[in-house]
This record gives structure tokens, C-alpha cells and sequence, in this order.
């Protein structure tokens, strides 16, 4: 085969046409060159999904709270808290902590 004959076949002669040579340039330059190409918008998106979840983590967390300071209005509640989670006591009060082996962490061996 020629040059001739491969420049003559019509797949050949639709590619060198140059509005379709500047259309594909103008496409890869679109594509992966620009600052605005796909693939910075495909990362960008993948960020925007990424921060959608945190909001949406966040928010849970801002529910749970609410619910634990409406929960600590309650002096009795908030006197139990503190006893379980700071250790806090009345005076005249002696305090003893039992723990069970199963509660226990064990320090990992290296």
C-alpha cells in the first residue's frame, strides 16, 4: 500500500480535515490541559463528597449533643454523670471502683 492509496481512504481524509484537527485538539486540550479540564473537576467533586460527609457527621454529633445538654438539665442526671465520668463524690463519701479483669486493658506485647 501507498501513501497514495492510505491517504485516499475515507477515515484517513475525515482526520486531516482541519476542523476536525483543530475540534480534537481543541477536545484533549479541554480535557486533561486546562485549568477548568475534567480531571480537576473529577477531583474537585470527589472533594465536595468528602466534605458532604464530614457536614453530615458533624451535624449527627451537633444532634447528639443537644440531646446529651437537654439530658444534662436534669440535676439528677447531671450529678450521675458526674459521679460515672469524673469520679466526683459528696463529702463524707467514700467512693470504691471495682473493675472486672474483662474490663480491664491489657497492654499489647511487642
Amino acid at each position: 500500500m501507498s501513501f497514495k492509496e492510505f491517504k485516499n481512504r475515507k477515515w484517513v481524509r475525515f482526520i486531516s480535515n482541519k476542523y476536525v484537527l483543530i475540534l480534537i485538539l481543541f477536545v484533549a486540550w479541554m480535557f486533561f490541559f486546562d485549568a477548568n479540564s475534567y480531571l480537576i473537576h473529577h477531583e474537585l467533586d470527589g472533594d465536595i463528597n468528602a466534605l458532604e460527609d464530614n457536614a453530615e457527621f458533624y451535624q449527627k454529633e451537633i444532634d447528639n449533643d443537644k440531646t446529651f445538654i437537654k439530658k444534662m438539665e436534669d440535676s439528677n442526671e447531671m450529678e450521675k454523670f458526674a459521679r460515672e465520668k469524673y469520679y466526683l463524690k459528696k463529702e463524707n463519701e467514700d467512693i470504691y471502683i471495682i473493675e472486672h479483669e474483662d474490663s480491664i486493658k491489657k497492654e499489647e506485647k511487642r
